[in-house]
């Protein structure tokens, strides 16, 4: 099988959607050998952030002489990124001869690919495998090892259709990962703390809560979280943050960011350099909240460019500015993406992963 003929299969198997649940990789990974098993696991969940503190743990224990496996979603350069050893994608053959001996299970894409690092960074023998939850952790397809370092980030509302409508249903859900007898590190949540302290009693499981050095500062809260981690591995060196592509990422002087919820909005916003007066193309989908979004974005643009975002459940450029219209009084809705981006005078790229997949490739050939 070639590597183009593995992505055609994955690609394919994206229309089974998301089924939580974990039945399906479970019988995957017992024909596999159970290669979860044989990993240190770091296991990330949280509303945001949680990527920023994969790519940050990853990279620290990577500079300290580890061989470190990295699980992250979504994709934005490459495929094969949300894979990779001490920074190296997947090789394509390597992921195209998975997926030729495990394509005929009936699984998810998401449960495929998590099977497959599992079975990855098992073969490759690498010292620790930090894993990013797909959504939730309950249920998530990642949540199927026996024992990890649990790791909480940030929490807000999210994917309810999936997880509740409470910040407290979201808790609950993001808590699945925790083990009995183990270790969690929780970012700063005062209003659900509660919530990981019950579970933690309850599974005799040491809780360290970071403490907010700032409140309301993602990157310093997510920073600190971080090296609470590191701490708990035994690496009390300095950390500094890595960013995952497309999370608060300037390239030619635009400042791209995917995150598609309010919280994330609000984490742009306070992130350095500070928005202010943008020109900002933004593309969104139609199942978030877009308002809310928009309602915390726009007031720091003084013209909106809308867009729609490549993926079937976006949100139309022109019911986009029917929102944005509100909060800002110069909006305009735009066809076609790469004429958005290319605008000379554009300075602010958010509000979807997928826009910012595909407007990374236009500002990076231009």
């Amino acid at each position: 099988m070639t590597y183009k003929e593995a992505l055609d299969v994955l690609i394919k198997k994206q229309s089974l959607g998301i089924k939580p649940g974990l039945t399906r990789i479970n019988d995957l990974l017992k024909d596999m050998g159970n290669p979860q098993d044989n990993l240190r696991i770091v296991h990330i969940a949280g509303t945001n952030g949680k990527g920023t503190v994969a790519y940050t743990v990853a990279d620290a224990l990577s500079k300290n002489g580890c061989r470190v496996g990295l699980f992250t979603s979504p994709w934005v350069i490459d495929y094969r990124e949300q894979i990779q050893i001490n920074g190296k994608f997947i090789p394509e053959k390597v992921l195209a001869d998975y997926v030729w001996q495990y394509k005929d299970y009936d699984v998810t894409e998401f449960e495929l690919l998590t099977a497959i690092m599992y079975k990855y960074f098992s073969d490759e023998k690498v010292d620790y495998a930090i894993v990013e939850c797909g959504m939730g952790g309950l249920e998530d397809a990642t949540n199927v090892e026996k024992n990890n370092l649990s790791v909480i980030t940030s929490i807000s509302l999210d994917h309810t259709n999936f997880l509740g409508n409470t910040i407290e249903d979201i808790a609950r859900h993001k808590a699945g990962i925790i083990r009995e007898n183990s270790t969690c590190v929780l970012y700063p949540n005062p209003s659900v703390e509660h919530i990981f302290e019950k579970i933690c009693r309850v599974k005799n499981t040491r809780l360290i809560k970071v403490e907010e050095i700032i409140e309301n500062d993602y990157f310093t809260n997510n920073l600190a979280t971080a090296d609470a981690v590191l701490c708990v591995l035994g690496y009390n060196t300095g950390v500094t943050i890595a960013r995952p592509p497309a999370r608060c990422e300037i390239i030619n002087d635009v400042f791209i960011d995917g995150g598609h919820n309010p919280a994330a909005a609000q984490a742009m916003i306070s992130t350095p350099p500070y928005l202010k007066d943008e020109v900002a193309v933004i593309g969104m989908l139609a199942d978030k909240d877009v308002d809310r979004y928009l309602s915390i974005v726009a007031p720091h643009c003084k013209k909106i460019i809308t867009v729609t975002p490549n993926n079937p459940r976006a949100m139309h450029a022109d019911s986009l500015k029917d929102v944005a219209d509100k909060y800002c009084d110069n909006v305009v809705a735009f066809e076609s993406v790469h004429k958005a981006v290319t605008q000379k005078d554009v300075t602010l790229i958010c509000g979807s992963f997928f826009l910012a997949r595909d407007a990374r490739k236009i500002l990076l050939n231009n």
